[in-house]
């Protein structure tokens, strides 16, 4: 039998001892940009359509985006309705959580892991704890961690995604891999209620994806974790459409991200180039809206994307 670490030899310190390499002065405040890209006009049409059809407007994301500061934009786009569900992965949690908690995330990797300090600090462990908690409640991942946020003693839960998706009633669905995130790391880390919670999530995100007829699809920075689940999720909403006799393929994707595409996505990489292996193109712009649906890709950082798509959903 192989051997399994034991976590409680870890040394884990407070937050306050850590180094920080943003805080919320990233945060940019609410208003208009002057340039749109032609593209987020196109998709802010069709998620205005959606919204007055009923449709979903999913909107799935890398942490970079929390990162990026355009949480009142994203908050904005939800209060006015706009926004179904919000998906992410565990490291959204963590930034959102940490920033919401001492208005300071992230660390130097380079830095910390010459020493094994990486990631093993004791505050944001308690999304741990939060996550098992909600598991016996019934509650996926992001719901745990917002209901924690959005009622807990935060100093800076106004600008927390998941606490105003809680506040609001959206969901907001963490999809991890164990072993991913800094929290799995914690002697109190438990796999199994992160597992449990997670798989609730996905299948928050299946329910949303049983109203994508005539709705938006958008990934903003996720290269694995958006089109996989996605696609995934897609398959059983389309299973059970067909025996239903409803149709899921007249919808949008937008995929923003800093990758070097062609004007033209609505082709495939040819295989065995390195465009090929990236997911959000062959995935979210071709293979899954070849068959009534359209898409558009948008190269920017999501300091630009994110503002230009409130922009431009503000003077439709």
């Amino acid at each position: 039998m192989p051997e399994i670490f034991d976590t409680s030899r870890l040394r884990v310190l407070p937050l306050n001892e850590r180094e920080h390499d943003l805080d919320r002065s990233v945060i940019m405040d609410l208003g208009p940009v002057s340039e749109v890209h032609s593209n987020l006009v196109q998709v802010a049409d069709r998620i205005v359509k959606a919204r007055e059809a009923g449709s979903s407007v999913v909107l799935m994301m890398g942490a970079h985006v929390i990162r990026s500061g355009v949480q009142k934009f994203i908050i904005d786009m939800m209060e006015q309705g706009y926004i179904s569900c919000l998906a992410g992965n565990g490291a959204c949690a963590i930034h959102d959580y940490e920033l919401a908690l001492i208005g300071e995330t992230t660390e130097s990797v380079a830095r910390y892991i010459r020493t094994g300090q990486f990631g093993l600090w004791r505050e944001t462990g308690q999304i741990n704890d939060i996550v098992a908690a909600g598991v016996k409640e019934g509650l996926g991942a992001g719901e745990a961690v917002g209901k924690a946020i959005h009622e807990g003693d935060f100093s800076y839960a106004d600008t927390s995604l998941f606490a105003a998706a809680y506040r609001l009633g959206i969901p907001f669905t963490v999809h991890v891999g164990i072993g991913s995130d800094i929290i799995h790391e914690h002697p109190n880390c438990d796999g199994a209620a992160w597992g449990q919670a997670s798989y609730t999530d996905f299948l928050y995100y299946t329910s949303v994806l049983e109203k994508l007829e005539n709705g938006v699809v958008m990934n903003f920075g996720s290269a694995i974790m958006a089109p996989e689940v996605y696609l995934k999720a897609l398959s059983m909403v389309r299973n059970v459409a067909e025996q239903e006799g409803r149709e899921i393929r007249h919808f949008s994707t937008l995929v923003c991200d800093l990758r070097d595409l062609p004007e033209d996505v609505s082709s495939e990489a040819p295989r065995g180039s390195a465009d090929y292996y990236f997911r959000p193109w062959k995935t979210m712009l071709v293979r899954t809206v070849d068959d009534g649906g359209e898409s558009f890709y948008v190269r920017a950082p999501h300091a630009e994307t994110l503002p230009q798509l409130w922009t431009a959903l503000n003077n439709s």
